[in-house]
């Protein structure tokens, strides 16, 4: 099974770069506010910016990159959120999203479940992949999805599928890999990293049309 998993994204690769390569040479990306202007502060929440290392940076590719860990105010020892996003303005000539699916492992860190969730800001309702990692005897409720072009979306291969139908009918390959986690801490309810993961991310998405394009 996981070597045909491989053999499906190294298709979906190869298939991408070929009619990307069809399209013509460069991608039509609309104006936006730049990522780094997010705010810090996304209603109860209140972040702080983590330098990225430059060999990260090297291994991510040219685009724009947001990395925070926001605390929520007034609400002692409650654990930290951190947000990483990553904007990609083109995922032309071998430039493409790096899946988190890919990289943790690297880290040491392994998959324990995985599925999705409803996010429901306002009356709108999205659906972002939900996971559960851990490293030894640390553990990690991790939101993570795939913004492209005013859509959500959950999935890797649904977003590879979706940059490729892009590509071709209006010329765009830009997206973001949007990543919320949160340590899961002993003592505390089981569901309570899902409903704080959740809780930011509520704040956070009404917010993302005007910092990524659609």
């Amino acid at each position: 099974m996981k070597y045909a998993q491989i053999w499906t994204v190294a298709l979906l690769l190869a298939a991408s770069t070929a009619l990307v390569r069809l399209r013509g040479d460069t991608d039509h990306v609309p104006p936006s506010t730049p990522l780094a202007q997010l705010p810090a502060h996304l209603a109860d929440w209140s972040g702080q910016d983590i330098p990225i290392p430059q060999e990260t940076l090297d291994i991510l590719g040219k685009g724009s990159f947001v990395n925070r860990v926001y605390q929520r105010n007034n609400s002692k020892g409650v654990p930290s959120v951190g947000l990483f996003i990553g904007y990609f303005p083109t995922q032309r000539s071998g430039q493409s999203i790096h899946s988190p699916q890919n990289c943790l492992p690297g880290g040491g860190w392994s998959f324990e479940s995985s599925g999705t969730t409803e996010i429901i800001p306002g009356d709108k309702q999205y659906q972002v992949g939900e996971y559960l990692i851990s490293n030894g005897v640390v553990s990690q409720e991790v939101l993570y999805w795939y913004r492209s072009h005013g859509k959500n979306v959950a999935n890797d291969y649904a977003a590879k599928f979706q940059m490729l139908k892009d590509s071709i009918l209006y010329g765009r390959t830009d997206a973001a890999l949007i990543r919320v986690i949160t340590p899961v801490v002993q003592g505390e309810p089981a569901t309570a990293a899902h409903d704080r993961a959740v809780h930011f991310t509520q704040h956070l998405i009404p917010l993302l049309p005007a910092y990524i394009p659609n």
